[in-house]
């Protein structure tokens, strides 16, 4: 019975001329995680301070028992070093079994496409400054809010993963219950040698931390639809908000799109996907930094980051386009080509609102707040064409490195 809930589903539409295998369809998994979202929906529209609340309290029952769990092989030295070495890719032999590579062409690829993928979770923490305009000090509460999400993302993609692969091996990482998310319940309570009962409860604070990822996700994502709506380039409906300060529309806006995406049959294709947009933001947002430095140097903010901080950032941007172009179709064939044309579509949107709804005009409040004077940039911006010469740049390092690119046959 369950086994047959578990796969039950209803096919809608067939997706693959976009990705092999891919579909948009109704199942038990995806009503469930309506259901959540639903929930997380309902959460948000109280306002930011009661979503802080309810995040902090599901941050304290779900997320710091579970880092305590995978802290306990550390601590106990119940880690073998044989499950950590050696250091080399993995590979599929003749059979098509998992087996250790070697650090050629194929196993970079293996590597840079993890990478890739891996941005899409870890880089979210910066969402943490999403809620600056809502702080009661944002001078202080912004550098705390990115700084201490920083730490804490390290801390738990650090140790987790080590705790992890020392405890169990490459063997037992290879479980499909493991891959699916279905037995990691089950081997978390093995760590600290639980049996059935803290099983459950290991399962019940994983669906608490999934209701807290969920709402951090919307409530990011919904305030920078808002925040681009103010900024004239989503459409201006966009830009309202609530009696309680909510971005209402955008929230809306972002709950009937997430909706869409659950329906889709591969949630990893769908992540990839999403993935090539968010590494180009990414990379926009890092070289924004230093481009902001040169053309308004002297203005004020709540946080000044050093000079240093900022070239490193802009560094690592094009690290992470080169992610993407080499590994970014490991996740399925044409992934990048999808991926940029899913990007694309922001084109339209801000012709839509720039030429159509502001008349070729930025809004009001932009032009006080960065120099605009009607529908051209003042004169005397110190960046001049670096900005554009950037871009090439980095169209030129996804190229390379998608060229670069060798796929496991």
């Amino acid at each position: 019975m369950h086994a047959a809930i578990h796969h039950w589903s209803i096919t809608l539409l067939d997706l693959g001329v976009v990705q092999s295998g891919l579909r948009l369809r109704i199942s038990a998994g995806a009503l469930i995680a309506v259901a959540v979202l639903f929930v997380c929906f309902l959460l948000q529209l109280r306002g930011a301070s009661q979503a802080a609340r309810t995040q902090a309290v599901l941050g304290v029952a779900g997320l710091l028992p579970l880092l305590i769990i995978c802290l306990v092989p550390l601590i106990t030295g119940d880690v073998a070093s044989t499950n950590l070495f050696p250091l080399i890719p993995l590979a599929h032999d003749a059979a098509g079994q998992v087996t250790f590579g070697s650090w050629n062409a194929e196993g970079w690829t293996l590597m840079l496409g993890g990478m890739f993928i891996a941005g899409y979770s870890t880089y979210g923490f910066e969402t943490a400054i999403c809620y600056t305009g809502e702080f009661r000090n944002p001078r202080r509460d912004t550098v705390r809010a990115i700084l201490y999400s920083g730490l804490l993302c390290i801390a738990v993609y650090s140790l987790v993963p080590l705790a992890f692969q020392g405890h169990f091996g490459l063997k037992a990482l290879l479980d499909p219950a493991i891959y699916d998310g279905s037995g990691v319940g089950i081997a978390m309570a093995q760590m600290v040698n639980g049996g059935a009962w803290i099983s459950r409860i290991i399962v019940v604070m994983l669906v608490l931390t999934w209701v807290m990822s969920v709402t951090t996700a919307m409530m990011g994502s919904a305030r920078t639809l808002y925040q681009a709506s103010v900024d004239g380039w989503f459409p201006r409906y966009l830009a309202h908000v609530s009696a309680r300060g909510v971005p209402t529309r955008a929230l809306w806006t972002n709950l009937i799109f997430n909706l869409f995406l659950l329906l889709m049959s591969d949630s990893v294709a769908v992540v990839a996907l999403a993935n090539v947009g968010y590494i180009i933001f990414n990379f926009l947002n890092l070289q924004s930094g230093w481009i902001h430095r040169l053309d308004r140097g002297r203005q004020d903010r709540p946080f000044r980051c050093p000079t240093w901080l900022l070239a490193m950032g802009a560094l690592f941007g094009f690290f992470n386009l080169a992610f993407m172009g080499v590994g970014a179709d490991l996740w399925g064939r044409q992934t990048l080509r999808n991926g940029l044309f899913f990007t694309a579509l922001i084109v339209p949107i801000f012709v839509y609102r720039h030429y159509i709804q502001d008349k070729g005009r930025f809004p009001g409040v932009l032009a006080t707040e960065y120099g605009l004077a009607g529908d051209t940039m003042t004169t005397g911006r110190a960046a001049g064409y670096w900005p554009y010469a950037t871009i090439a740049v980095g169209c030129l390092v996804v190229w390379v490195a998608h060229r670069l690119s060798h796929l496991p046959s």
